[in-house]
C-alpha cells in the first residue's frame, strides 16, 4: 500500500508538470495486430489504444491519436509530428541513441519464425522481415538472408508467394495467422529480442517521459497493466 501511495504522489506530481503540453499526440503504425490496427470504424484500436488511453487518463493528459509508417516513425517523432510512439517498438541500444524510452509495458515479447514447412533451414534460407525491426537487424546478423518489407502483412505475403522461406515477427502478430491458415505454421525455436516494448519520446521531452513512467508503474502496481496484457495475449504478464 505505502508503494501505491507513493506511486500515484509522483504521478500527481509528473503529471501537473505534464500540463504544460496542451495536447499530447501519440503515434502508432496502426498495421500491427493485436497491437494497434485500425478497425471497421476507421479508428485505432487494440492493446495500445487501450494502454494508451488509459495511460493518459491516468496521467490527466489530453491525448489524440496520429497514424504514422512504420518506417519513418521514428524521425517523425524527431521532428514534432507527435510527442509520443505506442506502436510495439521495443527498447534497443541502437533506438535509445536516437530517442528516450519510458519503461517497458510489457516484457519482452517472443519472436517467431512462420513457414509453409516444418523443415525449413532457418540458417540459411531467406527470412521476410520488417524494415526497422529488431527481428530484421537479427537476421542480418546470422547466415541467413535477409528480405526486408516496408508492412508485416507483406512479409506472411512473401512467405505465402515463395518469396521467402518463412518470416520472423513478434509470436503475437503471427500467432493468428498460424491459428487460421491450413499452410502457415510456426517453426524453429522462438528468439528472445530487445528490452520489452515502451513508449518512445523525444530526448528533450523528459517532463513526458517521467510523467507516462509514473503512469506505467500505477498500472504495474494495482495489476491493471497485466490484466490488459491477458485481454490482449500481446506478451506475458509481469511478475
Amino acid at each position: 500500500m505505502k508503494k501505491l501511495l507513493l506511486t500515484s504522489a509522483a504521478l500527481a506530481l509528473s503529471a501537473n508538470m505534464a500540463m504544460s503540453q496542451d495536447v499530447v499526440r501519440l503515434g502508432t503504425e496502426g498495421a500491427y495486430p493485436p497491437w494497434n490496427f485500425i478497425n471497421d470504424a476507421g479508428e485505432v484500436d487494440g492493446f495500445e489504444r487501450e494502454l494508451g488511453d488509459e495511460l493518459c487518463k491516468r496521467a490527466e493528459l489530453t491525448c489524440e491519436w496520429v497514424t504514422n509508417e512504420w518506417d519513418s516513425i521514428i524521425p517523425n517523432l524527431v521532428s514534432g509530428n507527435y510527442d509520443a510512439i505506442i506502436a510495439g517498438m521495443s527498447i534497443t541500444d541502437e533506438r535509445d541513441q536516437v530517442i528516450d524510452f519510458t519503461q517497458n509495458y510489457t516484457p519482452p515479447d517472443p519472436s517467431a519464425y512462420l513457414g509453409m514447412s516444418d523443415d525449413l533451414d532457418l540458417a540459411n534460407g531467406v527470412i521476410a522481415a520488417q524494415s526497422g525491426t529488431i527481428q530484421a537487424g537479427y537476421i542480418a546478423e546470422t547466415g541467413a538472408t535477409l528480405v526486408e518489407f516496408a508492412t508485416p502483412d507483406e512479409t506472411i505475403a512473401a512467405v505465402q508467394n515463395g518469396e521467402a522461406d518463412a518470416v520472423l515477427a513478434d509470436k503475437s502478430f503471427l500467432a493468428p495467422f498460424a491459428e487460421e491458415s491450413a499452410d502457415l505454421m510456426f517453426v524453429g525455436e522462438d528468439v528472445a529480442l530487445g528490452g520489452g516494448v515502451a513508449v518512445g519520446v523525444r530526448e528533450s521531452d523528459s517532463k513526458l517521459r517521467d510523467t507516462l513512467n509514473a503512469a506505467i508503474q500505477s498500472m504495474k502496481d494495482d495489476g491493471t497493466l497485466n490484466t490488459m496484457i491477458q485481454k490482449w495475449d500481446v506478451s506475458s504478464t509481469f511478475e
